[in-house]
C-alpha cells in the first residue's frame, strides 16, 4: 500500500462511536485492550500496510485531544502526517467529515472501523489492490456458518434463509473516490455500512475473503476475545508473569519516615537519595523484574538530580507506565516489610488504598520482624520484599 509523491491511497479509521453496549463509560475506541486503546490497535494494521496512505482518524468530538495522544503514542514520528478530526452524530457524518480531510491526490479510499482493532495489515493491502485493480468498490466478508432464521414480528421463526448467500461483512471496505463521492452526495438516508451507500446509488460491490481477527468489538465479551487474542499464550490462556523486588534502607534520624506512600510522624526517617520509601521502591523492582524491563537502579539512577528526594509515588507512576506502556497489564502487588518499627498493622488498610491508587491494581501489604535477629532486629533498617503478578 504504498506509492510515491503525493498519496493516491486515502484510509478513514471511523473511531468516533460511543461504545454504549461495551458499556466501558467512555468512548469505545479509547477502550483499552491489553493496556492499549483500541484506536492504537486499530493503527497498528493500518500503518503496517505500508507507507505512503494519506491517513484520517476521526474521533469523538469531546475527546479529540485523547484521540490525538493516542495517535502520537501509536504511530510514533508517522503520527504528524495523520489528521485527526472530529465526528458527527451518525456514522455517515464521521466518514463525511473524513472524506473532506484527504488531499485532492487520494483516488482510492478505505474507511475502516477502530472497532475491528485486531484486522491485519494484509486485508488493508488486498483491499487496496482489488479496488485498483478493478475500478469498483470491494468489502472483505466471512461465510457466515450459523443457521439463519427470518422471524415475523412476534419473534416466531418463519423462515430458513439460504446462508450460502450470506456474507458476514468486515472493514476495511475500499471505494474508488469519485464513487463513493458521488455516493454520499446522493445518499437519501442511512445504512449500515457504506457499501450498503454505494449499492443505493447503482454501485457494484465485489467481494473477496476476510479474516478471523477482524471482528468487530462490540461487547464486553467481544472486548475478552480481543485480549485473549492478543495473549501469546497457548489456547488463548493470557501470559502470566511474576516478579521480586527487594529494598533495604538505614534510619536516619535527621530525615522524615515515608513508607508505603504516607508520611509516619514522630518515627526516625529512612536514609536514601530520594525519600527512601522501601516499600514504594521494592514494589517499582517487582513490576520490572516481572516485565523483564531491568531494576529501578537502571532506570531512576542515583546521579539523576530528577530523582533527589523524590517520594515513592514518583517511582511508582513512572514504573506503572513503563510497565503498561510495554503491554503489561498489573494484577496485584504483595508487600512484607521486616522491621520492628513502624508497626504497619495500625496503618495497614491505609497504606494499601493509597499503594492501589498508584498501582491501579490490588495491592496488599503486612509486616513482620526478625526476632532481634540481624540489623533489622537491632532496629538500624528496614527490609520490603515485593511480588508482583503481571498479565499481557
Amino acid at each position: 500500500m504504498t506509492d510515491a509523491g503525493e498519496p493516491t491511497i486515502g484510509v478513514i479509521v471511523v473511531a468516533a462511536g460511543s461504545g454504549t453496549r461495551l458499556g466501558a463509560g467512555e468512548p469505545k475506541a479509547l477502550v483499552p485492550i491489553d493496556g492499549r486503546p483500541m484506536l492504537a490497535h486499530a493503527l497498528g494494521g493500518v500503518l503496517g500496510a505500508g507507507e505512503g496512505a494519506a491517513i484520517v482518524v476521526v474521533g469523538p468530538a469531546e475527546a479529540l485531544d485523547r484521540t490525538r495522544a493516542v495517535v502520537r503514542d501509536a504511530a510514533g514520528a508517522a503520527a504528524a502526517s495523520i489528521v485527526v478530526v472530529a465526528g458527527g452524530a451518525q456514522r455517515q457524518d464521521s466518514v463525511a467529515a473524513g472524506l473532506a480531510a484527504l488531499p485532492t491526490s487520494v483516488r482510492t479510499v478505505l474507511i475502516h472501523d477502530a472497532a475491528r482493532a485486531l484486522t491485519p495489515a494484509v486485508q488493508f493491502v488486498r483491499v487496496a489492490a482489488e479496488v485498483e485493480r478493478t475500478g469498483e468498490s470491494v468489502i472483505p466478508v466471512l461465510p457466515v456458518a450459523d443457521t439463519i432464521k427470518r422471524l415475523d414480528a412476534a419473534g416466531a421463526a418463519v423462515e430458513t434463509v439460504d446462508r450460502s448467500e450470506l456474507g458476514a461483512v468486515q472493514t476495511p471496505q475500499g471505494f474508488p473516490r469519485t464513487a463513493l463521492e458521488a455516493a454520499y452526495a446522493a445518499a437519501t438516508r442511512a445504512h449500515t455500512d457504506d457499501a450498503g451507500l454505494i449499492a443505493a446509488a447503482g454501485g457494484v460491490v465485489r467481494t473477496i475473503s476476510g479474516s478471523d481477527d477482524a471482528f468487530k468489538i462490540t461487547t464486553p465479551a467481544d472486548l475478552q476475545r480481543a485480549r485473549l487474542r492478543l495473549s501469546p499464550g497457548a489456547g488463548g490462556v493470557p501470559e502470566i508473569r511474576t516478579g521480586v523486588g527487594v529494598d533495604v534502607h538505614g534510619f536516619d534520624e535527621g530525615e522524615p519516615l515515608w513508607l508505603g506512600g504516607v508520611y509516619w510522624p514522630n518515627v526516625p526517617g529512612l536514609a536514601g537519595h530520594s525519600d527512601g520509601d522501601a516499600v514504594c521502591h521494592a514494589i517499582c523492582d517487582a513490576l520490572l523484574s516481572a516485565a523483564g524491563l531491568g531494576d529501578i537502579g537502571a532506570r531512576f539512577g542515583t546521579a539523576d538530580p530528577r530523582f533527589l528526594d523524590a517520594h515513592g509515588e514518583v517511582f511508582i507512576a513512572e514504573t506503572v507506565a513503563i510497565v503498561t506502556g510495554a503491554g503489561w497489564r498489573i494484577q496485584n502487588v504483595a508487600v512484607q516489610v521486616v522491621a520492628n518499627e513502624p508497626r504497619i498493622g495500625p496503618r495497614r488498610h491505609e497504606i494499601e488504598h493509597t499503594l492501589g491508587s498508584l498501582v491501579g491494581a490490588p495491592v496488599s501489604v503486612a509486616g513482620t520482624t526478625t526476632d532481634h535477629l540481624g540489623f533489622t532486629g537491632r532496629g538500624e533498617g528496614l527490609t520490603a520484599i515485593a511480588t508482583a503478578l503481571i498479565s499481557r
